[in-house]
């Protein structure tokens, strides 16, 4: 990751596109979403964009975030909404005309509703000649993965909600697939792949034969033109490290 960049894009849970703005400069940020929508046109041009201010340190302005939106349309992509973070972003989402996406303001309520009821824990100790009766505590099963036995194909979308995903075919090019823990395919990847959808930086994916148009962990992504030539077509997996994505041949 380029620190130096004014905006972080990652991808969230429906594959809808996330910019974090870190630096309210919009020519610097018009210019690095023109710059994403010439190298990946098919996966950028006229996508939906949710932009996050959390990054700042106070809400921008109506008339800049308005200069952003207009800067970001011109560079091919369609903002459709902010993502909830404070009053101040509700105020500006009221004036902009622009929905509060639903995922964010609800991760964010919840947040803030166990802030507000947490109540310090008081251990209670039994009589002296009285001991604790204790009810047995059973293992909760674990969840299996999600199986796609056919192929995933162009427009389909799979999710497998807090489990890893298992392809037993191909995911085709306009296809997605994610998956909150990991996802194994074991065919060709040609389309999207997003690992760790809700934030899980430990998923991996693993593919067979490797074409995909994207593939992200934890909202960190590359697209095929950021993809080496020697990875194409081979057996590959993808993890998190220190904040980089990385890509290596499967022996």
């Amino acid at each position: 990751m380029d620190y130096a960049q004014a905006g972080e894009l990652k991808f969230g849970q429906v594959g809808i596109a996330n910019l974090r703005v870190r630096t309210l400069n919009i020519v610097q940020l018009t210019a690095e979403m023109q710059d994403r929508v010439q190298r990946a046109p098919n996966l950028f041009q006229r996508a939906a964009v949710v932009l996050d201010f959390g990054g700042l340190s106070q809400a921008p302005s109506a008339e800049d975030a308005r200069r952003l939106i207009d800067g970001l349309r011109d560079a091919g992509v369609l903002p459709v909404a902010l993502a909830y973070g404070t009053k101040e972003i509700e105020t500006l989402s009221q004036q902009l005309g622009l929905p509060l996406l639903a995922k964010f303001r609800a991760q964010y309520e919840r947040t803030e509703a166990t802030a507000a009821t947490a109540a310090p824990v008081v251990e209670a100790k039994p009589a002296p000649d009285t001991q604790p009766t204790r009810a047995p505590q059973a293992t909760p099963p674990a969840a299996p993965g999600l199986m796609q036995a056919s192929p995933v194909r162009s427009g389909q979308q799979v999710y497998a909600d807090h489990r890893d995903l298992t392809v037993l075919s191909t995911v085709g090019a306009g296809a997605e697939v994610l998956a909150d823990g990991s996802i194994h395919i074991y065919g060709a990847l040609r389309g999207r792949a997003l690992a760790g959808a809700q934030g899980n930086e430990d998923a991996r994916i693993f593919c067979r034969e490797f074409h995909a148009e994207l593939v992200a962990v934890a909202g960190h992504y590359k697209v095929l033109e950021d993809i080496p030539d020697q990875l194409l077509g081979k057996p590959v997996q993808v993890w998190l490290e220190n904040g980089q994505l990385k890509l290596a041949a499967l022996e």
